[in-house]
């Protein structure tokens, strides 16, 4: 789902955004009243059994219309976030998504189960922290941690998102999280990948964010162990 950006005058790009934001965030609750069948010995059992049937007729329906509206929800949501991460292509949208927080809409999407919402919250991420001001908010969030989290996709898309944007959020300070044990030796395996793209951005990473040392160390866990991150399906 590649949605584009409208082109939109200045004045009027912020309450776009913001129309987005309010779009994901709103949620709708709606209960189901329960119905109390009278247990008094005054009704007719025929009816009793009836007004059950009707009743378990009554409940597929309400679930078969709740599937179709979560699934409706669920597509609106991807819409919504397939948006907000092509207008982070802008940097002239970078303070706008700041103020509208919605690196931190981004952030949270990290955890959700979706891996549609997964793949757009990270790609957004990915195209935000070129900017040097929202580059240093991911690392106040402790952002790395759920980027990492996301090497294990089985997305490809996910997975070459999360890798550029650790490569982006390497700094003196944060280099250390970056290249821990387990993200080098996921990107030893990632390089050995038939999937050309991703192996050449994980050596790419090893060349460039990991020393030799490291590399010498992930190799040797590699040779004896399985545990690590794994890879995403081809």
């Amino acid at each position: 789902m590649n949605a584009k950006p409208r082109i939109l005058p200045e004045g009027g790009r912020l309450q776009y955004l913001q129309a987005l934001v309010s779009e994901f965030q709103e949620t709708t609750s709606q209960g189901n009243p329960k119905l109390n069948v009278c247990n008094s010995s005054t009704h007719n059992s025929t009816i009793i059994m009836l007004y059950k049937k009707n009743q378990i007729k009554k409940g597929k329906n309400e679930k078969e219309n709740q599937k179709q509206a979560n699934n409706n929800k669920k597509e609106a949501k991807e819409q919504v976030l397939a948006n907000l991460a092509n207008f982070a292509y802008d940097p002239n949208n970078y303070q706008y998504l700041r103020d509208l927080q919605v690196l931190d809409l981004f952030l949270d999407v990290l955890s959700e189960d979706s891996d549609t919402l997964v793949e757009f919250a990270i790609g957004g991420l990915c195209n935000l922290c070129l900017d040097k001001v929202n580059k240093e908010y991911i690392l106040q969030m402790g952002g790395i941690k759920p980027i990492i989290n996301c090497l294990s996709s089985s997305n490809e898309e996910t997975v070459m998102s999360a890798v550029t944007t650790l490569m982006y959020l390497s700094t003196p300070q944060s280099i250390e999280e970056l290249t821990a044990l387990p993200v080098v030796e996921c990107m030893l395996r990632f390089s050995l990948s038939a999937n050309k793209r991703l192996s050449n951005l994980a050596t790419i990473f090893l060349e460039d964010y990991c020393s030799s040392s490291q590399v010498e160390k992930a190799q040797n866990l590699s040779a004896h162990s399985a545990v690590g991150i794994p890879l995403p399906k081809d």
